[in-house]
């Protein structure tokens, strides 16, 4: 008797139902795809930008109206001037209501006057500009009542200005100041520094932690709890807290080292090349630990017991089954923890500003994006840095899946 074939191709009721499948993931499959995409393709467009942090307002021209009085006298004052200080803005007029109850005096030379309406014309105005126009008036009527119905009246204002964000001008120079000169190479080693040391730091102190509580003894609930204290406290609290221990003129660490004469004198710990780059790299370890020690135990609590008891039989020592029997077991959950702790590491910012700033050689490439968009400005500069993060991280991620962990068949 010949065995059946299955059948080569899809039924009617299997396509309905993929069809349906798909039309139900599709809403999620679109939001999440956009709020991944869209800021991504933006970082990648102002990248290319010669765009600062005053060119993300639009460039238009901005016309504010006040009535002002001076010796008895009153006039209507018009500040004109452009959003811009360094983008032109082109046919840039306004046109204006004058109130019943105020009398123009006399007319500026570049408004006409059309009955109780004052179109005014300025024609092309350059980056930076802000004139004032001057138009004397009287008053027919309650002055705090005419003064709330001129400043209540905006004029209506045209112009068209060429938005650095949205025209065809783009350039390398952002990518050409970020890798020129030698400031970039120490920026980098410090990010590769922190990231490599505080993620395997943290991997290792994670598994002793986990190796110490994978056994059953009293008070180990209690002990449980203090590992997880720095990774469930506030990051401004434990930053505060260790900058204040490690201060050199007031820490607790400074003057415990100097009575136990260990020290002739206090310590910068974050204010001093290379002490603060290794310091904010043991924070990192301290604070994130717990994490790789919670997975570590999970991993651990699931090994059959068998394999142990079958080890003690055979007289091998407590590194023996560590080695051959519980590493073996590890290695899948440590090569997870490794590649989202080193993505995170390397994106890690807050850490090191609230520790040192960036200063004393601890600037990583994320510090380097907020002193670059926010401290001098430069948003082009700021998103060309957040492209080299991305395509690192890419890059990184490449490998690991293409050879780390094929090994671990993940």
């Amino acid at each position: 008797m010949t065995s059946p074939t299955p059948p080569t191709t899809r039924g009617a009721l299997e396509k309905r139902e993929a069809r349906l499948a798909w039309s139900l993931l599709l809403p999620t499959i679109t939001i999440v795809s956009l709020v991944i995409i869209l800021p991504l393709l933006a970082i990648f467009w102002i990248s290319f930008k010669p765009v600062g942090l005053a060119d993300l307002r639009p460039v238009a021209p901005v016309v504010r109206e006040s009535l002002r009085e001076r010796g008895g006298d009153y006039r209507i004052e018009y500040r004109v001037r452009n959003s811009s200080q360094t983008k032109p803005v082109t046919g840039v007029s306004f046109v204006d209501v004058i109130p019943d109850g105020v009398i123009l005096l006399e007319v500026p030379e570049a408004c006409v006057l059309d009955g109780a309406t004052l179109n005014c014309a300025f024609g092309d105005i350059e980056g930076g500009f802000n004139e004032r126009l001057r138009v004397p008036v009287t008053l027919d009527g309650d002055a705090d009542a005419l003064e709330e119905a001129v400043e209540g009246s905006e004029p209506t204002v045209a112009g068209r200005g060429d938005s650095v964000m949205t025209n065809s001008e783009f350039t390398l120079e952002n990518f050409a100041r970020l890798f020129d000169g030698k400031e970039f190479w120490q920026v980098m080693w410090a990010t590769i520094f922190y990231t490599v040391f505080g993620t395997i730091g943290a991997l290792v102190v994670g598994l002793f932690a986990a190796l110490l509580l994978n056994k059953s003894f009293r008070g180990k609930g209690l002990l449980r709890g203090l590992y997880l204290f720095p990774y469930v406290s506030p990051i401004i609290a434990v930053a505060f807290t260790w900058v204040t221990l490690l201060d050199p003129f007031s820490g607790s660490l400074n003057a415990l080292l100097i009575q136990m004469g260990v020290t002739e004198g206090p310590i910068n710990f974050f204010g001093q090349r290379p002490l603060a780059l290794i310091m904010v790299t043991v924070f990192e370890i301290w604070r994130y630990f717990p994490l790789s020690f919670l997975f570590i135990l999970a991993r651990m609590q699931s090994i059959d017991t068998d394999m142990y008891e079958a080890a003690d039989m055979d007289g091998a020592s407590p590194f023996q089954k560590f080695w051959y029997l519980s590493m073996p077991m590890l290695l899948g959950i440590l090569s997870v923890l490794f590649l989202l702790r080193f993505i995170w590491t390397f994106n890690k910012f807050d850490d090191i500003f609230l520790l040192t700033g960036g200063n004393a050689g601890t600037r990583t490439l994320t510090v380097n994006v907020y002193e670059q968009a926010f401290a001098i400005s430069n948003i082009g500069a700021g998103a060309a840095v957040a492209v080299v993060i991305f395509a690192m991280l890419l890059l990184f991620s490449f490998f690991f899946f293409k050879y780390i962990s094929q090994e671990e068949g993940l």
